[in-house]
């Protein structure tokens, strides 16, 4: 259970079919809708202030039917929520269309998914394991 202050009013974070990994969250501007410009990034309250568990922490990312309709993205996707981080959750969004974009209270503007992560130490070492691919990077394999 993780504890969340909704001042929005809008709804929670929500899945929307049975197996969704992110749940959507939803624009809060009360006084106004927002329009976003072409090539234009704004920072998108929500709301939403929550408490994750230690070891856990909240990725947003952007919704896909926005992304391909309407070219608009989070622009540090994955944002990364930590489970010290007591402020507003906010959306960065970007248009990246050539027409501006309306945001409304209570739109689905991203997807935050929850989830646990490790930390690690680091042993500095001056060589490393050899492995089958090795050194290949972006590109290596091909076609």
């Amino acid at each position: 259970m993780i504890r969340i202050i909704n001042r929005s009013g809008n709804a929670l974070p929500a899945y929307e079919t049975i197996h969704s990994a992110g749940m959507d969250i939803r624009a809060f501007l009360p006084e106004e809708e927002v329009f976003i410009q072409p090539m234009q990034r704004i920072l998108i309250p929500t709301g939403l202030y929550m408490e994750l568990p230690e070891g856990y922490e909240a990725q947003v990312r952007p919704r896909s039917g926005l992304a391909l309709k309407y070219g608009i993205t989070v622009l540090n996707s994955p944002g990364t929520i930590d489970a010290d981080y007591r402020g507003e959750l906010q959306v960065l969004l970007i248009n990246l269309s050539d027409t501006p974009f309306q945001v409304k209270n209570g739109d689905r503007i991203a997807q935050m998914i929850v989830a646990k992560h490790e930390k690690v130490e680091w042993e500095q070492v001056e060589l490393l394991n050899e492995t089958s691919r090795g050194s290949g990077g972006y590109g290596h394999t091909g076609i």
